[in-house]
């Protein structure tokens, strides 16, 4: 039996969870532990069932598939790991109740230290310091669980395994660029082999996890969503609301976009909450064709938006432009030419490496867009000032350039592309959030605020010209 002290703290830790959660709790362990560890038993007391690696195993296999079998071996050490005795006799094969309780708790519900002591068992099965190689490990096979469980629940609102860029350079990518977070004692980050070979303490990776909130947002959304636990209630959901945002007109283009799923949790972390929810895809060169008017014709007035491109080294890259792309090639004051947008923009890489640049202040050259006037330059550019953008597209569709020696004074960011000046090979252009009310009334034609004169035109025959070109605003059967 339990002493009080250890009674007192499994019940401190069970009031974390409202009756609801308890109760999905213990359905789950129930179904978990099915008939192990109960042989002998008399009372049938939920207390005495045990869970196995076995059997966590064959019931994984049979009723929580989607959790990958490494990730299965890690949650089991997590929760082995929980000493329930004080006794320094090692830890039993078997979960009890207790241990499965209190790991919920500690990862679900819990502060960082409670975290903490769970995830370095998952991330080694021994106490003591880490090596770097077994924390990209874990973070890999972290990323890998979550991208598997949200598409087996049918959870990536639109997003698939097919239309979308090969998810395994992804997790890689995403789990390096959480991984370069990582700081030694002395304060300073590794890289490279040095970050692979480097020993980390727990107090280190403690901090680390304090400061990378996604470890613990996808460790809950894979526990959540593999056992499926706690999911159905609102405060502990919110997690995955906005993980994915939703995809909105892609469906049925038979396109495979340039971003991958974990390159597109990265992005959208990244964005203002209000634009998280939804993305909606407005221009990609292999649907409108490679044409710098067709690309302005999709983008401009449209609201917030992310733009992503692929050079023809196979360098993956972009920016978000956190207003309208407007043409202005009005002078103003004594500037040369007119930027727009503000310090909610940021440029990023995708490939080879995934990162994010955000403004530095020195200046506010965050977005500028100019086509037909040629007294300025023509293009779309992002940061820098002019023939020296982190991040252009000139009007002569299909040539660009991103330089940054050594870095691009608006955003901080290095040369995104392989070579300095690029040939483009393809670009997507994605709305986020809401479409604004500004972009709904630009896109309407006078036909439609005058239903006099088109009830005119049907009763005379004459059918309306534009009514078939006009690509809809919404496609409301994309996603969830």
């Amino acid at each position: 039996k339990m002493g009080n002290a250890d009674s007192n703290t499994y019940q401190n830790h069970l009031s974390r969870f409202i009756p609801e959660e308890q109760a999905d709790i213990d359905g789950v362990f129930d179904t978990l532990s099915g008939s192990s560890g109960t042989a002998g038993v008399k009372n049938g007391k939920a207390m005495k069932k045990t869970v196995t690696l076995t059997a966590l195993q064959a019931r994984q296999s049979i009723a929580y598939e989607p959790l990958p079998e490494q990730m299965t071996i890690r949650l089991y050490d997590g929760m082995k790991a929980i000493d329930l005795t004080g006794k320094s006799s090692g830890p039993s094969e078997q979960i009890a109740k207790e241990q499965f309780v209190i790991f919920m708790s500690n990862v679900l519900k819990g502060n960082a230290d409670e975290k903490i002591s769970i995830i370095m068992r998952m991330i080694s099965k021994t106490e003591g310091p880490v090596k770097g190689k077994q924390i990209q490990e874990f973070t890999e096979d972290l990323i890998m669980s979550l991208v598997y469980v949200l598409n087996y629940r049918k959870e990536l609102k639109g997003w698939n395994l097919e239309n979308t860029r090969d998810y395994a350079s992804g997790v890689k990518a995403l789990a390096s660029q959480l991984l370069s977070e990582l700081k030694l004692a002395d304060g300073k980050k590794p890289v490279g082999h040095q970050l692979l070979e480097a020993t980390f303490d727990q107090s280190v990776i403690e901090d680390w996890v304090y400061r990378v909130p996604q470890i613990s947002t996808f460790l809950n959304v894979v526990i959540r969503q593999g056992f499926q636990v706690l999911h159905s209630v609102s405060d502990q959901a919110k997690d995955v609301v906005n993980l994915v945002p939703g995809c909105k007109g892609f469906k049925g283009r038979g396109l495979i976009s340039l971003f991958d799923i974990p390159s597109i949790i990265y992005i959208n972390s990244h964005l203002p909450a209000e634009f998280q929810h939804k993305w909606r895809l407005l221009f990609s060169s292999r649907v409108h064709g490679e044409s710098f008017s067709q690309l302005c014709a999709h983008v401009v007035n449209k609201g917030s938006c992310i733009m992503i491109l692929q050079d023809l080294d196979g360098f993956i890259f972009g920016g978000f432009a956190s207003q309208s792309w407007e043409v202005k090639p009005q002078f103003q004051g004594k500037a040369l030419f007119l930027f727009a947008g503000d310090n909610k923009c940021f440029l990023f890489s995708i490939f080879p490496s995934l990162a994010v640049y955000t403004c530095t202040g020195y200046n506010d050259h965050y977005m500028y867009l100019n086509h037909g006037q040629q007294t300025m330059p023509n293009g779309l550019g992002m940061g820098g000032q002019h023939d020296y953008f982190g991040l252009w597209i000139d009007s002569d569709y299909g040539k660009g350039h991103s330089k940054a020696k050594p870095r691009c004074t608006t955003y901080n960011s290095p040369q995104l592309s392989a070579k300095e000046h690029f040939t483009l090979d393809a670009m997507e252009v994605w709305a986020v959030g809401d479409i604004p009310e500004s972009a709904v009334m630009k896109s309407k034609s006078i036909l439609d605020v005058d239903p006099e004169a088109q009830a005119l035109l049907e009763m005379i025959g004459k059918p309306r010209q534009s009514e078939g070109l006009r690509e809809p605003v919404e496609d409301d059967d994309d996603g969830n």
